[in-house]
């Protein structure tokens, strides 16, 4: 496996789009991506053999992050491309000032938990019913960054 992690050009949206409607019930459409780029969203491609087959979305607010989205397609799951996208998304995060880091996962989750917690992130609260189809409370996950 060759796997890149790369940063969003705008070509980039609709393969974003797509990964998007594969893997959430409430999938951000194209527009949306590169709205939420042009307003700073920061977004990193794993590219494996040329193809994109995961992404992160993090907003920079001064010395913080939120990471909106983090999705990897089915086919390439259990390959290390979460870690991969993470292990960039600290580098970028120290490169920049970013000091904290924080997300929402749904508790049921549990695969993204427990990659979260690899890398550090902690449970620090509980949005209740933040996600919908189907209904779920959101974990608020944490971490300082290093």
């Amino acid at each position: 496996m060759e796997l890149e992690i790369r940063f969003y050009t705008d070509a980039d949206a609709c393969f974003i789009a797509d990964l998007e409607k594969e893997c959430f019930a409430d999938p951000w459409s194209q527009n949306a991506i590169i709205e939420a780029a042009q307003y700073g969203t920061v977004f990193l491609l794993a590219e494996e053999n040329g193809k994109i087959v995961g992404y992160l979305g993090m907003k920079p607010v001064l010395d913080e992050g939120y990471i909106s989205n983090v999705a990897v397609t089915n086919s390439a799951r259990g390959k290390g491309i979460g870690s991969a996208l993470l292990q960039k998304l600290d580098e970028y995060a120290k490169e920049n000032g970013i000091r904290t880091i924080s997300l929402e996962v749904r508790p049921s989750n549990a695969p993204a938990i427990a990659l979260y917690e690899k890398f550090g992130y902690k449970q620090v609260g509980r949005r209740k019913n933040f996600y919908s189809h189907p209904t779920e409370d959101g974990l608020i996950l944490t971490k300082e960054a290093e």
